[in-house]
């Protein structure tokens, strides 16, 4: 890379480049699109199906939630910025995009520990799960979640800790210190990145002991002849194991979630002046492209999700096909005799009616000659 583009940062970097600066752009708008509608659909798919409606999955409506939110409220913006190279917007919102910003990244996290803690609860200490998961108890912490996430940002959006301003470097409104030389970004990193993850994993590995001894358990009851005396136990083992099946989709989402945000980490802090700005662009795609992975992730790993996502996708379509068979089973059955069995196929059932009303109108034409 020239002398020059290792200085200049990440403006005049994509001045020059005006091609990578129209892909750039392309791409924000289309993660938006694929983030919009999956998003959506996610959070019609769970409200409409009642098979995969449950406590996890409230989590899962808050995270779809948060995500659209990002695609709508602060990609358009990201890819204006591309497109004009600086905020051409008013100034307000260079303090008020990247505050929904910041908030949408922490809020996202914390919903992904809920719901790890969750699962955790559910397998290792199934018998405590009735009695933290109680409306009252969701709710709280789907609020605090957002009470953290937003309320730790309000001093910077006042500029009393550090302060939202373009940077030119980074090409991007962000945080930047203030006139005391003070930034929040150490604090959010550690409140809302480290010890989030700390957790996750601290949960994930006692989720992994607890499946693993279930799994050692299981072969050994499978080895054995006596298998009657621990038919609870084994149903208990089993319902762990297919707990195990949920769990690990949600281990994707947080995995997922960490590559997207690790690449801007990492670049940040080993290139502050930007030497290489390119490293830094397709760090800012990975952070726009985690708000549309969920949803993929939850057709690709859950059978359930792919189940209920196509019965929503065909509502529509297949709703007057749905609509007509009935009717012709009931008329069929009105004109069959007694003895002889329905046939369960479409093409049988219309095929039979249509011999029968043949029959009849023959019988009609006799009676008339007669």
């Amino acid at each position: 890379m020239s002398n020059s583009n290792q200085s200049v940062g990440f403006e005049p970097w994509l001045k020059e480049n005006p091609k990578i600066m129209y892909a750039a752009a392309f791409m924000t708008l289309l993660i938006m699109c694929i983030g919009i509608i999956g998003n959506s659909l996610t959070i019609l798919v769970i409200l409409k199906s009642p098979r995969i409606r449950n406590i996890a999955s409230t989590f899962i409506i808050s995270l779809g939630a948060a995500d659209l939110l990002f695609c709508i409220a602060v990609l358009p913006f990201n890819a204006s910025r591309f497109l004009n190279i600086n905020w051409v917007q008013y100034p307000e919102l260079c303090s008020i995009v990247p505050f929904l910003q910041y908030g949408n990244i922490g809020v996202s996290l914390l919903f992904i520990t809920m719901i790890t803690i969750n699962r955790y609860i559910m397998i290792v200490h199934s018998s405590l799960y009735s009695i933290v998961y109680r409306p009252i108890w969701i709710t709280s912490m789907i609020i605090l979640c957002l009470i953290i996430s937003f309320g730790m940002l309000i001093p910077t959006l006042l500029s009393k800790w550090g302060k939202f301003e373009y940077d030119p470097k980074l090409g991007t409104c962000s945080i930047v210190s203030d006139e005391f030389g003070q930034s929040s970004k150490s604090a959010l990193l550690v409140t809302g990145f480290i010890i989030p993850c700390i957790v996750i994993v601290c949960c994930y590995t006692g989720i992994f002991l607890v499946v693993r001894n279930s799994e050692k358990r299981m072969r050994r009851h499978q080895a054995s002849t006596q298998s009657d005396p621990t038919a609870t136990n084994m149903q208990s083992i089993r319902r762990k194991l297919s707990e195990w099946r949920i769990t690990k989709m949600v281990l994707a989402i947080f995995l997922s979630f960490v590559l997207c945000y690790l690449p801007i980490t990492i670049t940040k802090t080993l290139d502050p002046g930007v030497q290489y700005p390119a490293l830094l662009l397709i760090a800012y795609i990975m952070i726009y492209a985690s708000a549309c992975f969920n949803p993929i992730i939850y057709v690709i790993m859950n059978k359930q999700y792919r189940k209920a996502f196509k019965s929503v996708l065909n509502y529509g379509c297949c709703e007057k096909a749905t609509k007509r068979v009935p009717v012709l089973r009931s008329i069929s059955k009105r004109l069959q005799p007694h003895g002889v069995q329905e046939d369960r196929g479409f093409g049988t059932t219309v095929s039979h009616v249509s011999s029968i009303a043949l029959e009849s109108l023959e019988c009609n034409k006799i009676s008339l000659v007669a």
